[in-house]
Protein backbone atom coordinates (compact mmCIF):
# COMPACT_ATOMS: atom_id res chain seq x y z
CA UNK A 1 0.00 0.00 0.00
CA UNK A 2 3.00 2.52 0.49
CA UNK A 3 4.53 2.07 -2.72
CA UNK A 4 1.05 2.66 -4.41
CA UNK A 5 0.77 5.61 -1.69
CA UNK A 6 4.22 6.74 -3.33
CA UNK A 7 3.08 6.28 -7.26
CA UNK A 8 -0.27 8.61 -6.50
CA UNK A 9 1.94 11.37 -5.31
CA UNK A 10 4.44 11.14 -8.19
CA UNK A 11 1.45 10.98 -10.76
CA UNK A 12 -0.99 13.08 -9.11
CA UNK A 13 -1.46 16.49 -6.73
CA UNK A 14 -2.71 13.70 -4.03
CA UNK A 15 -0.69 14.53 -0.83
CA UNK A 16 -0.20 10.25 0.60
CA UNK A 17 3.10 10.71 1.13
CA UNK A 18 6.72 11.75 0.32
CA UNK A 19 8.28 9.63 -2.81
CA UNK A 20 11.68 9.48 -3.89
CA UNK A 21 12.05 8.50 -7.91
CA UNK A 22 14.45 5.02 -7.13
CA UNK A 23 10.94 4.27 -4.93
CA UNK A 24 8.68 5.17 -7.85
CA UNK A 25 11.18 3.31 -10.28
CA UNK A 26 11.70 0.29 -8.11
CA UNK A 27 7.52 0.16 -8.28
CA UNK A 28 6.55 0.78 -12.06
CA UNK A 29 4.94 -2.49 -12.41
CA UNK A 30 2.33 -0.79 -9.82
CA UNK A 31 1.40 1.85 -12.14
CA UNK A 32 -2.20 0.37 -13.81
CA UNK A 33 -3.30 -0.02 -10.09
CA UNK A 34 -2.89 4.06 -9.92
CA UNK A 35 -4.35 4.21 -12.96
CA UNK A 36 -7.77 2.48 -11.74
CA UNK A 37 -7.71 5.11 -8.41
CA UNK A 38 -6.90 8.13 -10.56
CA UNK A 39 -10.14 7.26 -13.29
CA UNK A 40 -12.22 6.50 -10.62
CA UNK A 41 -11.65 9.66 -9.18
CA UNK A 42 -11.31 11.76 -11.89
CA UNK A 43 -15.16 10.27 -13.16
CA UNK A 44 -17.42 9.22 -10.36
CA UNK A 45 -18.71 12.53 -9.22
CA UNK A 46 -19.90 13.84 -12.56
CA UNK A 47 -21.50 10.91 -14.07
CA UNK A 48 -25.23 12.42 -13.76
CA UNK A 49 -24.42 15.38 -15.79
CA UNK A 50 -25.27 16.52 -19.24
CA UNK A 51 -22.91 14.54 -21.63
CA UNK A 52 -20.93 17.60 -23.04
CA UNK A 53 -20.69 19.06 -19.70
CA UNK A 54 -19.74 15.39 -18.28
CA UNK A 55 -17.33 15.14 -21.04
CA UNK A 56 -15.31 18.36 -19.86
CA UNK A 57 -15.75 18.18 -15.86
CA UNK A 58 -14.05 14.80 -16.44
CA UNK A 59 -11.12 16.15 -18.32
CA UNK A 60 -10.86 19.24 -15.95
CA UNK A 61 -10.98 17.03 -13.40
CA UNK A 62 -8.29 14.71 -14.90
CA UNK A 63 -6.00 17.57 -15.54
CA UNK A 64 -6.82 18.83 -11.96
CA UNK A 65 -5.99 15.23 -9.95
CA UNK A 66 -2.62 14.78 -12.33
CA UNK A 67 -1.24 18.24 -12.15
CA UNK A 68 -1.42 18.60 -15.80
CA UNK A 69 1.72 17.22 -15.60
CA UNK A 70 1.72 14.67 -18.48
CA UNK A 71 -0.52 17.57 -20.60
CA UNK A 72 2.97 19.23 -20.12
CA UNK A 73 4.89 16.38 -21.45
CA UNK A 74 2.88 16.38 -24.41
CA UNK A 75 3.44 20.38 -25.23
CA UNK A 76 7.01 19.28 -24.72
CA UNK A 77 7.30 16.13 -26.82
CA UNK A 78 5.31 17.65 -29.82
CA UNK A 79 7.80 21.21 -29.86
CA UNK A 80 10.82 18.77 -29.14
CA UNK A 81 9.31 16.52 -32.65
CA UNK A 82 8.37 19.02 -34.88
CA UNK A 83 11.26 21.26 -34.92
CA UNK A 84 14.40 20.73 -37.75
CA UNK A 85 17.72 20.04 -36.47
CA UNK A 86 19.35 17.47 -35.22
CA UNK A 87 18.60 15.36 -32.22
CA UNK A 88 20.74 17.67 -29.63
CA UNK A 89 18.70 20.23 -31.70
CA UNK A 90 15.26 18.53 -30.57
CA UNK A 91 16.72 17.58 -27.06
CA UNK A 92 17.08 21.48 -26.48
CA UNK A 93 13.62 22.41 -27.48
CA UNK A 94 11.92 19.88 -25.82
CA UNK A 95 13.97 21.00 -22.69
CA UNK A 96 12.81 24.48 -23.02
CA UNK A 97 10.40 25.82 -20.33
CA UNK A 98 8.32 28.06 -22.94
CA UNK A 99 6.07 26.33 -24.99
CA UNK A 100 5.70 27.00 -28.58
CA UNK A 101 3.30 26.86 -31.09
CA UNK A 102 3.52 23.68 -32.03
CA UNK A 103 2.84 22.64 -28.41
CA UNK A 104 0.06 24.75 -27.85
CA UNK A 105 -1.89 23.21 -30.49
CA UNK A 106 -0.85 19.64 -29.51
CA UNK A 107 -2.89 20.51 -26.09
CA UNK A 108 -5.68 22.19 -27.55
CA UNK A 109 -6.19 19.31 -30.45
CA UNK A 110 -5.85 16.94 -27.23
CA UNK A 111 -8.39 18.36 -24.81
CA UNK A 112 -10.79 19.38 -27.80
CA UNK A 113 -11.15 16.01 -28.72
CA UNK A 114 -11.35 14.28 -26.13
CA UNK A 115 -13.87 16.34 -24.49
CA UNK A 116 -16.07 15.36 -27.98
CA UNK A 117 -14.94 11.78 -27.89
CA UNK A 118 -16.58 11.59 -24.20
CA UNK A 119 -19.69 13.51 -25.11
CA UNK A 120 -20.75 10.42 -27.56
CA UNK A 121 -20.85 8.33 -24.65
CA UNK A 122 -23.53 6.86 -21.76
CA UNK A 123 -23.14 6.76 -18.24
CA UNK A 124 -21.88 3.47 -18.26
CA UNK A 125 -19.80 3.87 -21.56
CA UNK A 126 -18.20 6.71 -20.26
CA UNK A 127 -17.27 5.51 -16.58
CA UNK A 128 -15.45 2.16 -18.56
CA UNK A 129 -14.01 4.39 -21.40
CA UNK A 130 -12.34 6.65 -18.65
CA UNK A 131 -11.27 4.30 -16.16
CA UNK A 132 -10.15 1.64 -18.36
CA UNK A 133 -8.30 4.23 -20.47
CA UNK A 134 -6.48 5.75 -17.15
CA UNK A 135 -5.54 1.80 -16.25
CA UNK A 136 -4.11 1.43 -19.50
CA UNK A 137 -2.06 4.88 -19.78
CA UNK A 138 -0.45 4.02 -16.66
CA UNK A 139 0.63 0.49 -18.17
CA UNK A 140 1.42 2.16 -21.62
CA UNK A 141 4.05 3.76 -19.46
CA UNK A 142 5.46 0.26 -18.08
CA UNK A 143 5.46 -0.93 -22.09
CA UNK A 144 7.77 1.73 -22.51
CA UNK A 145 9.90 1.32 -19.52
CA UNK A 146 10.28 -2.38 -21.08
CA UNK A 147 11.08 -1.84 -24.19
CA UNK A 148 12.84 1.53 -24.64
CA UNK A 149 16.56 2.55 -23.77
CA UNK A 150 16.90 6.00 -22.09
CA UNK A 151 17.73 9.22 -24.93
CA UNK A 152 19.73 10.58 -21.92
CA UNK A 153 20.33 10.89 -18.24
CA UNK A 154 16.94 11.66 -16.24
CA UNK A 155 13.81 10.54 -15.56
CA UNK A 156 13.61 8.07 -18.52
CA UNK A 157 16.67 6.67 -17.63
CA UNK A 158 15.56 5.63 -13.82
CA UNK A 159 12.45 4.06 -14.97
CA UNK A 160 13.78 0.50 -15.98
CA UNK A 161 11.55 -2.70 -15.48
CA UNK A 162 12.82 -6.17 -16.54
CA UNK A 163 11.17 -9.19 -17.28
CA UNK A 164 9.02 -10.49 -14.37
CA UNK A 165 8.28 -7.10 -13.03
CA UNK A 166 6.80 -6.65 -16.81
CA UNK A 167 4.68 -9.44 -17.31
CA UNK A 168 3.07 -8.73 -13.62
CA UNK A 169 2.43 -5.45 -14.42
CA UNK A 170 0.96 -6.85 -17.99
CA UNK A 171 -1.32 -9.95 -15.73
CA UNK A 172 -2.40 -7.13 -13.36
CA UNK A 173 -3.62 -4.62 -15.90
CA UNK A 174 -5.69 -7.84 -18.27
CA UNK A 175 -7.39 -8.83 -15.14
CA UNK A 176 -8.79 -5.28 -13.87
CA UNK A 177 -9.42 -4.34 -17.22
CA UNK A 178 -10.75 -7.74 -18.61
CA UNK A 179 -13.59 -7.42 -14.89
CA UNK A 180 -14.34 -4.17 -16.32
CA UNK A 181 -15.59 -5.11 -19.53
CA UNK A 182 -14.92 -8.68 -19.98
CA UNK A 183 -13.68 -9.84 -23.39
CA UNK A 184 -14.51 -6.35 -25.34
CA UNK A 185 -11.09 -5.16 -23.39
CA UNK A 186 -8.80 -6.92 -25.88
CA UNK A 187 -9.01 -3.81 -28.09
CA UNK A 188 -8.13 -1.32 -26.12
CA UNK A 189 -5.18 -3.10 -24.90
CA UNK A 190 -4.15 -3.83 -28.25
CA UNK A 191 -4.31 -0.16 -29.44
CA UNK A 192 -2.73 0.41 -26.45
CA UNK A 193 0.67 -1.58 -27.43
CA UNK A 194 0.33 -0.32 -30.91
CA UNK A 195 0.37 3.29 -30.19
CA UNK A 196 3.01 2.82 -27.70
CA UNK A 197 5.25 1.14 -30.37
CA UNK A 198 4.42 3.16 -32.51
CA UNK A 199 5.67 6.38 -30.25
CA UNK A 200 8.82 4.55 -29.14
CA UNK A 201 10.00 4.39 -32.63
CA UNK A 202 9.33 7.92 -33.24
CA UNK A 203 10.93 8.88 -30.29
CA UNK A 204 14.10 6.19 -31.09
CA UNK A 205 14.18 8.09 -34.75
CA UNK A 206 13.40 11.65 -33.16
CA UNK A 207 15.71 11.52 -29.62
CA UNK A 208 17.32 8.54 -29.74
CA UNK A 209 15.37 6.13 -27.08
CA UNK A 210 12.72 7.88 -24.52
CA UNK A 211 12.35 10.39 -21.93
CA UNK A 212 10.34 11.88 -19.28
CA UNK A 213 8.04 13.79 -21.46
CA UNK A 214 7.68 10.66 -23.78
CA UNK A 215 6.79 8.54 -20.79
CA UNK A 216 4.17 11.93 -20.28
CA UNK A 217 3.17 12.27 -23.72
CA UNK A 218 2.89 8.19 -24.11
CA UNK A 219 -0.07 8.77 -20.89
CA UNK A 220 -1.51 11.32 -22.67
CA UNK A 221 -1.77 9.85 -26.25
CA UNK A 222 -3.02 6.40 -25.25
CA UNK A 223 -5.67 7.98 -22.67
Amino acid sequence: MNAINAILSFLTIIPTKSYDLKEIAENLYLFPIAGLIIGLVGVIAFLPLHSIIEGFMIIVALLIITGGHHTDALADFADGLMVKGSRENKKKVMHDPITGSIGVTAIALYLIGSVIALSFLDNLALFLAVVISEILAKYSMVLLAYLGKPAWEGMGSLFRIDKKMFIISTVITIVIIYLLADIDAIYPFILTITLTIIILLISNKAFGGISGDVFGANNEIVR
